[in-house]
């Protein structure tokens, strides 16, 4: 029995030894104003329709051939700032009272010609509130961000990102008319530099890309138009699209190409989506950037690494805030959450091959979104409750109700024939909007409606320039 026993003790001690299992890095990329359908992957197997028809984009075609398309993801607003505020705290626009954003141009809402006055929304992200970086700075991870912060004056190294490029905002770190591509590469070889040094020094790390705009205005480089001339067929609008968006697929392509050299691709996330859709038409889905129809709020999300089914289609329905309990959880993280967190982790959806469900401190989704923009509805707000969809319009009071499934493109309003559901949806949206003190939009009792309103109105803003 001495020699059973000697080889278990000795075995034993080979395990207590033993590296404990490493944790896995996370390379977040936010795209800027794509919308579910801009790419060329078909977000929904069921739905032929929901990708571009003229934008080709391979290496993120391999990306969802290589993880999971998650076909119902919706970014939590149809703005910039609103979604990125979000998505690094796990919190609504609505909490944050981070409804609107800055473009520098003149948006108090006092000033307009309007029915109702938008509230002042802040456009800096409190240091207060705790970033996914913080938390996962904590627990030992080298955390970085580069590209469009758009949060603010403060820098991200106050968020708990030990790198950065500074707290850049739409014209980036040279303050440009469009910084795409020039940034675009720039923040993609910053990136890389990163992930070099951390496996080098043998770190696991969190690394956060966000992209400046680069369809509607925005510029490709050289080489990508040449490309995009080359396949023919395309008109003087999709022509420079489709180069700015093959300039972000290049981009991607760098980056995953040095995850492979690097040999860490069986141990890394790589996510990618966006912060709203475009501008204009989100065919099949309705309305875009600006809106809370589905085509400003549904958008791509892909997610690629450890224990993903490849090829899969989830059809469970995540929200941005989502996203922080998830990196949380998959990073095993084990202080806990911050208090408010509104999203919950799909961790078990990833592992199941895309079927599962998020279980989240509250049942229903909403975009509070009080301010004037693209929309003719003017200030909204939304709620999603299983299949149905209320959106309610604040200068008439108007509601509408949706069944997304069956109508993703919201084009059957059935309130009047289903009245008590409108109802139920309506007080939960009430009920919610209290939870979270939301700020909401006042009658203007300067409003003249003989004299004309402008076309795109903005909010009010505070807590920064």
């Amino acid at each position: 029995m001495k020699p059973i026993i000697t080889t278990l003790f000795v075995a034993s001690l080979v395990l207590l030894r033993a590296e404990p299992p490493s944790k896995p890095n996370f390379v977040v990329i936010l795209g800027e104003g794509h919308g579910w359908s801009s790419t060329s992957v078909q977000m929904d197997d069921t739905v032929p329709g929901s990708k571009s028809s003229y934008v080709r984009t391979p290496c993120l075609d391999q990306l969802s051939q290589d993880g999971m398309r998650f076909a119902n993801y919706y970014a939590p607003s149809p703005r910039c700032t609103p979604t990125r505020a979000s998505l690094f705290t796990g919190k609504s626009p609505a909490r944050l009272q981070m409804t609107f954003v800055n473009e520098g141009k003149q948006d108090g809402g006092n000033n307009l010609n309007g029915k109702l006055l938008p509230p002042p929304a802040s456009i800096e992200l409190p240091t207060s509130e705790t970033t996914i970086a913080g938390v996962l700075k904590r627990a030992g991870y080298v955390t970085a961000h580069f590209g469009k912060w758009h949060l603010g004056r403060v820098s991200p190294s106050q968020h708990g990102y030990d790198e950065n490029d500074g707290a850049n905002n739409n014209g980036g770190p040279d303050n440009v008319a469009n910084p795409h591509p020039k940034q675009l590469y720039n923040m993609t070889e910053h990136g890389i530099d990163f992930m070099a040094r951390q496996v080098r020094a043998a770190k696991p790390f969190y690394l956060q890309l966000s992209h400046y705009a680069a369809r509607q205005g925005g510029a490709a480089s050289p080489e990508a138009l040449a490309k995009v001339k080359a396949w023919g067929g395309l008109n003087d609008r999709e022509l420079p699209e489709a180069a700015a968006d093959l300039d972000l697929d290049i981009a991607l392509g760098m980056l995953l190409e040095k995850i492979d050299e690097l040999g860490i691709a069986n141990n890394t996330y790589v996510i990618f989506t966006t912060d709203h859709g475009t501008p204009g038409k989100n065919s099949p889905l309705s309305g875009g950037k600006g809106t809370v129809s589905d085509g400003g709020l549904r958008v791509p999300l892909i997610i690629r690494g450890p224990g993903i089914r490849a090829g899969a289609c989830s059809h469970v329905r995540t929200i941005g805030e989502d996203l922080f309990p998830t990196i949380a959880e998959l990073a095993k993280v084990t202080e806990p959450l911050p208090k408010g967190i509104e999203g919950g982790s799909f961790a078990t959806v990833l592992a199941g091959g895309g079927k599962g469900t998020v279980n989240r401190p509250r049942e229903e989704f909403v975009v509070h979104f009080p301010h004037y923009d693209k929309d003719a509805i003017g200030p909204a707000s939304t709620i999603l409750v299983g299949d149905y969809k209320l959106i309610r319009a604040y200068e008439t009071g108007a509601l509408r109700l949706y069944d997304i499934a069956k109508d993703p493109g919201e084009r059957a309003d059935l309130a009047a024939k289903m009245p008590d559901k409108t109802k139920e949806l309506n007080q939960r949206l009430t009920d919610y909007l209290a939870a979270v003190d939301a700020q909401m939009p006042k009658s203007n009792p300067a409003y003249d409606p003989s004299k004309p309103t402008q076309e795109r109105r903005g909010g009010g803003r505070k807590g920064g320039k």
